[in-house]
């Protein structure tokens, strides 16, 4: 049974049947974090537009329609999607998931480095007991997020990450969720989880990847939680470029102890609605964190980015740049809050949301807001929002490039400011190589080497 317009006691009484027979094996605390999630998720149905937190986007196709869990993808499909967005030998690991299911022939996970643990969430759940039961679902609020109650609900396959104290890797790990579907599939719904816990002075990059096919309707619903111990550091990739019928709702919430790092690169590409929430908290001083977003949208897409830098402790500096290239008739939101704790003294925040519309129909709506209860602190936030500067298009066309050709290095040029902080190479040239194809252009037409640019201003 999937979840259309049935009500919300209708809706979920069909998934809890399925949960229990499809995991009546599983430990008794993580059926009971199940029960939590489903009996929140019946308390709060889908969230309407009357909701101040989803005034911008509406959900309500996503209600109407009646989602099932996704088939097993053929195994020529599977193998084609994953070569498409694979990082080979450029990933410390990568563990793959194609239609929900951990695909054991595609992941790649030898010869990790020392300290570095990378298994499915089942896995985790019997061979690493203590750890995950301490911290799955402890983050990821369910009683206040419905999607992330429905997440937790259907907990089952997701990732594990667990780096011990001052473990390190080298090249990124990879987590690659795909959807891979055939055309006229019956609508189909994912939903991916993510674990990672790093001890005290550990560091790595992480890479989401979260792709699928076009013409297929379906639903990914994803939540990640991560957790840092003092001086730990996290450099964390986003790739958002699911299929152009798909919709993606997403739910990342962190929390940063004492003199710990966490730096985000959130991509949204793909999708027909996009939601990401990205809460981060720092719960310990001099903790920092660094929040980085590039929207590029076409057609009717819809992408809506909710942020929230919550400053606990003091000495915490935190720094946050979206960028948004909307063209034809795509709308952005941005709706990001510092909240400056009344004991978070001496915050250091800085929050900036810019956005370049291609067309007279794309919009842009950009909420960015300070919430302070401290008095010594340094916060400042902005927004812009304004056209292509026609002007500069003309000077390069009058320097030979044709009109294809200098309308991208513009837009280029507002996204690169995003790109170029990106450290992970496979991801920047993803970016790059998409935005180039919106223009039906070269690939050496992109900018790629920002190596020497200073990437500490915003």
């Amino acid at each position: 049974m999937g979840f259309g317009m049935m009500g919300v006691m209708e809706q979920t009484q069909g998934f809890i049947g399925e949960f229990e027979s499809q995991n009546a094996h599983s430990a008794a605390w993580v059926n009971a974090l199940r029960a939590k999630g489903m009996d929140d998720f019946r308390r709060l149905g889908f969230p309407t537009t009357r909701l101040e937190e989803w005034r911008d986007t509406n959900v309500s196709a996503i209600a109407r329609t009646d989602f099932v869990p996704a088939a097993a993808a053929e195994a020529a499909a599977a193998r084609e999607i994953f070569e498409r967005y694979s990082f080979r030998n450029e990933a410390t690991a990568e563990l793959v998931f194609i239609n929900g299911r951990y695909h054991a022939g595609l992941s790649r996970l030898s010869n990790l480095p020392a300290g570095v643990t990378i298994a499915t969430l089942r896995e985790a759940t019997v061979a690493h007991e203590p750890l995950v039961s301490e911290y799955l679902g402890r983050l990821a609020k369910t009683g206040e997020h419905p999607f992330a109650a429905l997440n937790t609900a259907y907990l089952g396959e997701g990732a594990f990450v667990h780096l011990a104290k001052g473990a390190a890797a080298a090249k990124p790990i990879h987590l690659l969720f795909l959807t891979s579907l055939p055309h006229g599939s019956v609508p189909s719904v994912t939903h991916p989880r993510v674990l990672v816990i790093a001890e005290a002075g550990s560091e790595s990059s992480l890479v989401e990847t979260y792709a699928g096919t076009n013409n297929t309707t379906y639903l990914t619903n994803a939540v990640t939680e991560i957790v840092q111990a003092p001086t730990a550091k996290i450099d964390h990739n986003k790739l958002q470029q699911e299929g152009d019928q798909a919709d993606h709702i997403a739910l990342m919430q962190v929390v940063l102890a004492s003199e710990s790092a966490f730096v985000s690169h959130s991509t949204s590409l793909g999708s027909r609605l996009t939601r990401n929430d990205l809460l981060v908290f720092l719960g310990g001083e001099r903790a920092e964190a660094t929040l980085n977003g590039l929207v590029y949208a076409t057609g009717q897409q819809h992408i809506d980015n909710h942020t929230l830098l919550h400053h606990e402790k003091a000495h915490c500096p935190s720094h946050e740049l979206y960028k948004h290239v909307l063209a034809d008739r795509s709308t952005g939101v941005f709706k990001g809050k510092i909240f400056v704790q009344k004991d978070a003294q001496k915050t250091d925040s800085k929050q900036t949301s810019k956005a370049l519309l291609l067309t007279n129909e794309a919009f842009m709506n950009s909420q960015p807001a300070l919430e302070i209860y401290a008095d010594d602190v340094k916060c400042t936030h902005g927004s812009t929002t304004g056209p292509i500067d026609e002007n500069a298009v003309f000077y390069l066309i009058s320097r030979g490039l044709s009109l294809g050709q200098a309308r991208h290095l513009m837009t280029y040029a507002v996204a690169a400011d995003i790109t170029r902080r990106i450290k992970v190479t496979p991801v920047r040239a993803r970016i790059e190589d998409y935005m180039a194809a919106q223009h039906g252009l070269p690939l050496d037409l992109r900018i790629a080497d920002f190596a020497a640019h200073d990437v500490a201003m915003l």
